[in-house]
Parts: C-alpha cells; sequence; structure tokens
C-alpha cells in the first residue's frame, strides 16, 4: 500500500483514470518522447557513475551475467508455454515480448529501492540493455523455423489463419539487417552511451550533472507515468481481445519469472537490491523496443495480442503490485 502513495504512481492512476472515462488529458507525443529519452540518459548516467564507484569486479560481472541467463530463459520458457495457448508466430511474439525488458518498470523500481533506503549496483542499468536482445533474437529464429514449416500453421485458431501466417517481413530482409537493428536501437545506444559518460567522468561528472539526472528525475517520471497511465487504458481494450489463458500468462508469467531470477539470485548471493531489479527485469515484459521491430520483422503477429498483454495488463501489475512484491520476496528469501 506505501507504493500507491508514491506521487509518480499516483500520477499512473491518473492517467489510468483520465484514459479509462476518454479525457483529453494526454501528453504531445514529441514531450512523451523527450521524456523517454530523459529517462534513459539520466538513468544511464546514474548506473555509470555508481559503476566508476564499484569498478568491474567480480561482484559486478555475475549479476551481468545472471541477467543475461535469464534473457535467454525467459522467452525459451514463455515459448514453450505459449505455443500451446495459441498459434506458433503470435506465441514467438508474446515470448519475445515478455523476454525483454521494460525500461520505465525498472525506472521505478530504482525510485522504490531509493525511498526504501536499498542501494543496488549501478551496473543494473547496464543489465537492462543486455536483456533487451536475446529474446529479439529468439524471436527471429523461432520466426524463420516457421517460415520453412508451414504445416505448423495449419492449425486454425482464432488469431492467425494458415494464409497470414507466413512472416514475410523476414524474408524481405537479411539476418545482418535484423541484427544490425537490434544493437543500434536509439533508447539502447542512448542508455549505453550515457553508461559510458557516467563511468568516464566519474566523481566530476556526477556533480555537474546533478541537477539534471538527480534533481529532475522525479517529477519527469511522475510526468512519464501519467502519460504511461492514459496509455495503458487506452491498450487494456486491445488486451481483451486475447484468449483468457493468455490473461494469465501476462499476470501469472512475471510472477513465475521472477521466482526464477530469485532462485538464481540466491544460488550467486547476489545483494538483495541487485537481486530486486533482476527479479524486476525478469518479470517485466517490452512495449517499446521488442514491438518496433516485431512490426517489421513479423508483421502477420497480431501486436493487439503482445502489445495489449504487456502495456495492458503486465505494465500495470508490476507497477501497482509486483515491485513491492519483489522487495518482500527478497527481503523473505535473502535477508
Amino acid at each position: 500500500m506505501h507504493s500507491l502513495l508514491d506521487p509518480a504512481i499516483m500520477f499512473f492512476l491518473l492517467g489510468i483514470l483520465a484514459g479509462s472515462v476518454k479525457s483529453n488529458l494526454k501528453i504531445p507525443a514529441p514531450i512523451a518522447k523527450f521524456l523517454a529519452l530523459y529517462l534513459l540518459m539520466a538513468v544511464g548516467l546514474k548506473g555509470g557513475f555508481a559503476l566508476d564507484k564499484s569498478g568491474l569486479a567480480a561482484s559486478v560481472v555475475v549479476p551481468l551475467l545472471a541477467c543475461v541467463a535469464m534473457a535467454f530463459v525467459v522467452p525459451m520458457m514463455g515459448y514453450a508455454v505459449l505455443r500451446r495457448i495459441t498459434d506458433p508466430l503470435n506465441a514467438a511474439a508474446v515470448a519475445a515480448a515478455y523476454g525483454s525488458v521494460s525500461a520505465v518498470t525498472f525506472f521505478t523500481a530504482t525510485q522504490y529501492l531509493d525511498a526504501q533506503g536499498m542501494a543496488f549496483g549501478g551496473h543494473m542499468a547496464a543489465a537492462m540493455v543486455l536483456m533487451e536482445t536475446p529474446a529479439i533474437l529468439l524471436a527471429l529464429i523461432w520466426a524463420r523455423r516457421i517460415a520453412h514449416h508451414p504445416a505448423t500453421q495449419a492449425q486454425a485458431t482464432p488469431h492467425t489463419s494458415p494464409a497470414m501466417a507466413t512472416p514475410q517481413g523476414l524474408g524481405t530482409q537479411g539476418w545482418g539487417h535484423w541484427l544490425r537493428e537490434c544493437f543500434t536501437e536509439g533508447a539502447q545506444m542512448l542508455l549505453l552511451g550515457a553508461l559510458l559518460i557516467g563511468f568516464i567522468s566519474g566523481e566530476t561528472g556526477q556533480a555537474i550533472m546533478q541537477p539534471f539526472s538527480g534533481d529532475l528525475f522525479k517529477g519527469m517520471l511522475a510526468f512519464f507515468l501519467l502519460d504511461m497511465g492514459v496509455q495503458v487504458a487506452k491498450n487494456f481494450s486491445h488486451a481483451r481481445q486475447a484468449p483468457v489463458l493468455l490473461w494469465a500468462y501476462a499476470l501469472v508469467g512475471p510472477l513465475v519469472h521472477a521466482g526464477i531470477a530469485l532462485a538464481l539470485a540466491a544460488a550467486l548471493d547476489l545483494p538483495v537490491a541487485d537481486a530486486v531489479l533482476l527479479m524486476v527485469l525478469s518479470a517485466s515484459a517490452s512495449y517499446i523496443v521488442v514491438p518496433a521491430v516485431l512490426r517489421h520483422a513479423m508483421p502477420q503477429a497480431n501486436p493487439a495480442i503482445y502489445l495489449g498483454l504487456s502495456l495492458g495488463l503486465t505494465f500495470p501489475f508490476n507497477i501497482l503490485l509486483g515491485i513491492p512484491l519483489y522487495v518482500e520476496w527478497a527481503h523473505w528469501a535473502l535477508g
């Protein structure tokens, strides 16, 4: 309940209310894009400053490897489950969305940890970037397999007909194009660049950028979450198009992913705050980067499903209930 009293979360709820009652409250698209870029830059800088203090010790490398491992485990496990619920193409798209990460959920979690006085490693910002790409690559591999096994698509579903099942988007572009799309995506480049700049500039850079990356951050996050609340209300109608079992996956899946991440964190003896962020990243779902890639690489996949579920159900669940729940689990398991 304490998390719901956070002003940023209350603005998120206000946005959901505004969107639900069809209010004309909205953040202009250019401003929303600026807010997203600001948050990426600020978090990257914070991570770089913290990484400068901690250095590249084993305590940094081990959590990063754990994050990369989860970036492969979650989508592979998700695809195995989802292809029993929906057609393989949409299963691959949903698995990719849930195998990747939500930057805004990560931002909100870091603010929650700060409010709880729980110090986390700055390298976790780099972990967020590392976890973005594996799910996309796996989705492209699955889509290629589906394209070469059309018999798999003969199974009729309410969402994809056999005639539209072949992912034509993959046929028009080579692997090099999609790999380049993954690794040069603007959000990832900005986050990694800011992380590197923060690491190089160190304490001097931190003092200079404090008004920008520190003092303004909470207000900017609240403004962005207001817009996200409006978007959640709009996408909830899309989520209703998905079958009930996909709804269950959108709500239960994050809990399962967080539980696996917690077990891995316990096995590696990670600090509690780092474990929480590993859980948050594993339990989140991408609604910006992955949908942007899938829209071109897998145009026959239904965005109302993979985007509606991630933004309409999983994102608000994590923001309102998931983050404080993951913190409680981490305290219980790790002390």
